[in-house]
């Protein structure tokens, strides 16, 4: 990886971000000047050129300038699909994970960071899905996870999901346990047991955590409470006292599901954005991740509060988890960021797909009912999602004293054969880029994309590596695993069945079809 961060990076167009009108702001044959990772001065490329003639140039009239990409939700690389498990809703595609082959913490993250890299995204927060083992694990892995951003050039906010309860359902575990068979108990309650830790131990870890990474401009440390019917009430007050303490951003899961919607109102009595609310844990630290099933009255609180919502259209659709109401949701001013979750419409951490999937999925139907454009998915995807993982006055726009996390697309790759000057260029990004036109990335003024391809790591050797890790055959142990999951799976239906969180389902508002009210 180039490790020069002085530069000048040019481009016929330079498109420094969104006015809070949505309308893209951008600067035409201008050069951006960058001292030490960071943006120092944007101007005309001719004069930036004869008073900086010794600086490395980058880029030239034939690219356009953008900042980087924002992916506010994701957890692992190796994606369920590529490791067998099939597409389920996601109170039955979460344990058949136990099953999973994994590559190591390493590998894994390289992965998709490959991915995510080659398609403009500079900015991830990692949500691990679970620490388990001694403090001592914990480290190991996270200094895995963020080295290997590290190495391939990536900023990352990382966290990592705490549960204290309800691990295989909605209600306690020990009721789950007594009802399993011997040998599928026997299975599983060591796995739970590796996995139960108090939330104190784990602040303590965070805290720890952040104190040895607090001299990386690239990394911030978040928290990330699992959901709602994870976490007790004392664990999210601990967490929420601790994120404040600290000036850290939170990111939970939340109404993801109907179940989840429904666990609340039957446990509390009132909606989960409620009882966050009577918890005291509604505030700007706080992005909740999903949000699919928020009411009218729940985003009233939300507008008031300074949350965002992290908004993950495949997953939603995927695994027939709801559409978040996003148009509702920018009604009354709460920023949305994007977030590819576990993986997007085509299985990938591309980006450029999920923004054109998030515009598509929130035209709706009528003739002036407002709708996001294109400038504004572009915003939701760089600015606010910056924002959300904590890098709101670091990353996210182009401009004096912002991070210098640049993408530069060809413009002949997304202009072909012709678009007309007439079209809006943030219309041209959104609706015509593609991965192949991503030909440099930038993170902190470092280089870390070229012609398209990583330059931070040999990258055939990590596919080649994880292939063969892969591939070889399954062990004993393995087959035992699964032979496992998939016979604990039909024993969750019929428990969660009859929690009291499974009701008729509320379709997808499908023209005449949809409820009425």
């Amino acid at each position: 990886m180039n490790n020069d961060q002085n530069a000048l990076i040019a481009a016929g167009t330079v498109l420094t971000g969104f006015a809070p009108q949505d309308a893209p702001e951008g600067l035409s044959d201008a050069a951006i000047l960058v001292r030490d990772g960071t943006i120092v001065e944007i101007g005309p490329t001719d004069q930036l050129t004869r008073r900086h003639p010794d600086l490395p140039r980058h880029g030239g009239p034939e690219f356009i300038a953008l900042p980087g990409f924002v992916n506010g939700h994701h957890h692992f690389g190796i994606t369920p699909l590529m490791a067998g498990v099939p597409f389920a809703p996601l109170e039955f595609w979460l344990p058949r994970f136990r099953a999973m082959r994994g590559v190591g913490p390493r590998f894994d993250t390289l992965y998709s960071a490959i991915e995510m890299l080659e398609s403009g995204t500079t900015t991830v927060h990692h949500i691990n899905s679970g620490l388990v083992g001694t403090p001592d694990n914990w480290e190991t892995t996270t200094d895995a996870i963020l080295s290997a951003y590290d190495e391939i050039g990536m900023r990352v906010s990382y966290s990592f999901m705490m549960r204290d309860r309800n691990i295989l359902s909605y209600e306690d575990d020990a009721q789950v346990l007594a009802a399993l068979p011997d040998d599928l108990r026997d299975w599983i309650a060591p796995q739970l047991s590796s996995a139960a830790t108090p939330t104190r131990d784990y602040m303590d870890f965070f805290t720890s955590a952040k104190t040895r990474y607090s001299e990386r401009s690239t990394v911030r440390m978040s928290l990330a409470p699992a959901n709602l019917h994870w976490c007790s009430d004392d664990s999210l007050q601990t967490i929420f006292e601790t994120a404040r303490q600290h000036g850290a951003s939170v990111h939970m899961h939340l109404l993801e599901t109907e179940r989840q919607a429904r666990f609340a109102e039957t446990r509390y009595g009132h909606t989960a954005i409620e009882h966050l609310a009577a918890l005291g844990c509604l505030g700007p630290e706080l992005t909740l991740g999903h949000g699919n099933w928020a009411t009218e009255a729940d985003l009233d609180l939300l507008g008031t509060c300074g949350c965002m919502i992290c908004h993950n259209a495949s997953s939603g659709l995927r695994l027939g988890s709801g559409i978040a109401p996003v148009n509702r949701m920018r009604e009354r001013g709460i920023p949305v960021a994007l977030g590819i979750d576990q993986s997007n419409i085509a299985d990938d951490r591309d980006m450029t797909v999920e923004m054109k999937l998030v515009w598509a999925l929130h035209r709706e139907t009528g003739l002036f009912n407002d709708r996001p454009d294109a400038a504004a998915v572009l915003q939701m995807a760089t600015e606010t999602g910056a924002r959300s993982c904590g890098y709101g006055k670091v990353a996210g726009r182009l401009e004096p004293g912002m991070a210098a996390d640049i993408v530069l697309l060809r413009r002949s790759e997304i202009e072909r054969p012709y678009v007309s000057p007439r079209t809006p260029l943030a219309e041209t990004i959104l609706h015509r880029v593609t991965k192949s036109a991503v030909d440099q990335v930038f993170v902190a003024g470092r280089k870390a994309v070229e012609n398209g391809r990583v330059t931070g790591i040999d990258r055939d050797a990590v596919l080649r590596e994880i292939s063969e890790r892969l591939a070889v055959p399954e062990t004993p142990a393995e087959a035992r695993d699964w032979d496992m999951v998939n016979a604990l799976v039909p024993h969750l239906e019929a428990f969660i069945r009859a929690t009291g969180v499974v009701s008729e389902h509320t379709p997808y508002r499908y023209n005449s079809f949809h409820p009425e009210g």
